[in-house]
C-alpha cells in the first residue's frame, strides 16, 4: 500500500480551506499558494504516472480497511494519466486567471479552484462507485461557485440550468447505486467485476437497469445528445478560465464510461451485452454531427467554442463506444488533444472579448494584441477542426482506423468526415470575420480603446498550444502509452488483485507470472 496516491486529493482539500481562512483578503498570498499547490500536483501526478507506466497498480486503503468494505484509492495507467492531464491543464488555466485578473473579480476564486481540482482528482482515483458519486457532487458544488464567479444575470441563469440538469443526473446516479447494491451487496468496482462475471443474466433485471441509468448519468457529464442542453449556455457564460478548466469536466464522464464499462460491465459480461452498441454509438454520432453544425451556425465566438466541445466529445464517444483496445487507445489520445484544444480556444475567446468588448461574429476594428491572438486562434482552430499537421488530425486518423474493422464503419466514417468538413468551414468563417475582415474596418472617433492583454495571459495560452504541438511531435510514444493503457483496461487482473487481495502493488509482469502459475 502506498500513501502517495491519496495526495492529489488531500493536497487541494487542505489548500482550499487554508486559503479561505488564512488569506481571504490577500489575493497575492492566495495566488502564491494556489500556484504552488498546482505545481506540487504536477510533480505528484508525474511521479504517479511514472510508477504506473510499467503496468503497476497502486492502491491506498483509507483507515487501512480492506476492500470491499473500506474506501480505496486506486491508480493505474488510465487514472494517473487523467490526473496528470488535469494538473497540467490547471496550471495554465490558473496562470491565465492571474494574468487576466479574473481571480480578482469575485470572492474565493482560488479556494473554489482547489475544491474543483479535489473533486476531479478524486473522481479519477476512486475505486468504488459510491465515492465516484461523492466526488461528482464535489465537482458540482465547486463548479457552480466558479461558474457564477463575478456575477451577472446571464451567468446566474446558466448556472441554475447547469445545477438543475446535473442534480437530475445525481438523482439517477443514486437510483443506479441502490439497484446495484441491492443486487450485489457491494459498490467496490473490483468486487463488482468479479461478482457480475458469474451472475445469471435471467435474474439481473435490476443490474441491467442500473447499467442503463449509469450510462445516462455519465452521458450527462459528457454532454451527449440528448443530454447536452446544459453545456452551450453554461460554458459560454462562464468566466473564460472556468470554461477552460471545464474542458476536463466532460472528460470525467468519458473516463467514467471507459472505467465502468471495461472493469464492471466489461465486454464479457452477459448482463449488459450490446448495451453500448444500442445506445452509446448512435448518441455519439448525433452529438458529433450536432456539435459541428452548432459551430457553423453560431453567431458568437463563445457559443462556437462551446458547440465544438460537444462535437469533440461526440468524437471521443464514437470511438469509445466500439469498446475494442484499438478504439479505446484512439479515444485516450484524442481526449488529451481535445482537452488542450478546447481550453486554449476558451482562453483565446476571452482575449478577443478583452480587445473588442463583445464576441459577435461581425467585422469590427482591429484591436490591441490582435495579431498574437489571431495566430493562436489559427493554430487552436486547426487542432480542434482536425486539420494536418496537428494532433487533431492524428487523433481522427486513429479513430477512423479503429472503426475500419467494424460493421458500421461506413456510418462512422461518413459522420466523422462530414463533421470535420463542417467544423473547418465554421472555424474559417469565424476567424476570417474576426481577424481578417476587421482590418478593413476603421474605428469610430469616439470608440473605446481597450489595452492589450497582460503578457502572462498570452504565456498561458501559448503554453497550451505548445502542449498541442508536443502531443503531435510525440504522437508515437503517446499512442503507445494509450495502447498499453487500453490493454490494461481489457485485462483487469492486476487491478482486481491489488484491490481485493494484496496490500501492495502488482505489475503487468507479476500478473503474467500469476496467470502462468494458474
Amino acid at each position: 500500500m502506498t500513501h502517495w496516491i491519496i495526495l492529489p486529493v488531500v493536497l487541494p482539500a487542505i489548500l482550499a480551506p487554508f486559503i479561505v481562512l488564512a488569506a481571504r483578503y490577500h489575493v497575492g498570498i492566495q495566488r502564491v499558494f494556489s500556484v504552488a499547490g498546482v505545481l506540487a500536483l504536477i510533480a505528484l501526478a508525474a511521479s504517479l504516472a511514472w510508477q504506473t507506466s510499467d503496468g503497476t497498480v497502486l492502491m491506498y486503503r483509507l483507515g487501512d480497511w480492506a476492500a470491499p468494505f473500506g474506501i480505496v484509492v486506486v491508480g493505474d495507467r488510465l487514472s494517473t494519466l487523467m490526473v496528470l492531464l488535469t494538473a497540467v491543464l490547471g496550471l495554465f488555466v490558473l496562470l491565465y486567471a492571474i494574468g487576466s485578473g479574473w481571480d480578482t473579480r469575485g470572492r474565493h476564486f482560488h479556494a473554489l479552484f482547489q475544491f474543483q481540482l479535489m473533486g476531479i482528482m478524486g473522481a479519477f482515483l476512486t475505486g468504488d462507485l459510491f465515492n465516484l458519486f461523492v466526488f461528482f457532487e464535489v465537482l458540482l458544488i465547486a463548479s457552480y461557485g466558479l461558474m457564477i464567479h463575478a456575477g451577472g444575470n446571464a451567468r446566474l441563469r446558466a448556472g441554475v440550468q447547469y445545477v438543475l440538469f446535473n442534480l437530475m443526473g445525481s438523482t439517477l446516479f443514486l437510483f443506479a447505486l441502490g439497484a446495484i447494491y441491492a443486487e450485489t451487496g457491494t459498490l467496490n468496482m473490483a468486487d463488482l467485476s468479479q461478482r457480475l462475471a458469474s451472475v445469471d443474466p435471467e435474474e439481473t433485471v435490476g443490474i441491467r437497469l442500473a447499467a442503463v441509468l449509469l450510462l445516462m448519468v455519465f452521458a450527462v457529464k459528457a454532454a451527449l445528445v440528448p443530454l447536452h442542453f446544459w453545456l452551450p449556455s453554461s460554458y459560454a457564460e462562464a468566466p473564460a478560465p472556468v470554461a477552460a478548466l471545464f474542458a476536463i469536466m466532460t472528460k470525467v464522464g468519458a473516463y467514467a464510461i471507459i472505467r465502468v464499462y471495461t472493469l464492471i460491465f466489461g465486454p464479457g459480461v452477459a448482463v449488459t451485452a450490446g448495451l453500448h452498441d444500442v445506445w452509446l454509438l448512435p448518441a455519439a454520432l448525433v452529438s458529433l454531427a450536432l456539435g459541428m453544425i452548432g459551430v457553423l451556425a453560431a453567431r458568437k465566438l463563445d457559443r462556437l467554442v462551446a458547440f465544438s466541445v460537444i462535437g469533440s466529445m461526440g468524437m471521443v464517444m464514437v470511438t469509445t463506444s466500439l469498446f475494442t483496445p484499438e478504439s479505446i487507445a484512439a479515444a485516450l489520445y484524442y481526449i488529451v488533444h481535445s482537452t488542450f484544444a478546447a481550453a486554449s480556444l476558451f482562453l483565446i475567446t476571452d482575449l478577443v472579448a478583452h480587445g473588442r468588448g463583445d464576441l459577435r461574429l461581425t467585422a469590427q476594428p482591429f484591436f490591441a494584441g490582435g495579431r498574437r491572438t489571431a495566430g493562436m486562434f489559427f493554430v487552436a482552430a486547426i487542432a480542434m477542426a482536425g486539420l494536418p499537421p496537428l494532433s487533431g488530425f492524428v487523433g481522427k486518423l486513429l479513430i477512423l482506423d479503429a472503426a475500419f474493422p467494424q460493421d458500421n464503419m461506413r456510418w462512422i466514417w461518413a459522420v466523422v468526415l462530414s463533421a470535420s468538413l463542417i467544423s473547418v468551414v465554421g472555424f474559417a468563417r469565424a476567424g476570417s470575420t474576426i481577424f481578417w475582415k476587421s482590418r478593413s474596418v476603421e474605428p469610430e472617433a469616439d470608440a473605446e480603446v481597450f489595452p492589450a492583454p497582460d503578457t502572462l495571459s498570452f504565456v498561458a495560452v501559448g503554453g497550451l498550444i505548445a502542449l498541442l504541438v508536443a502531443h503531435t511531435i510525440f504522437a508515437g510514444p503517446a499512442y503507445r502509452y494509450a495502447t498499453a493503457t487500453a490493454q490494461q483496461l481489457f485485462s483487469p487482473t492486476a487491478y482486481i488483485t491489488v484491490v481485493l487481495e494484496t496490500p501492495g502493488k502488482l505489475s503487468d509482469a507479476d500478473t503474467k507470472a500469476k496467470e502462468e502459475d494458474h
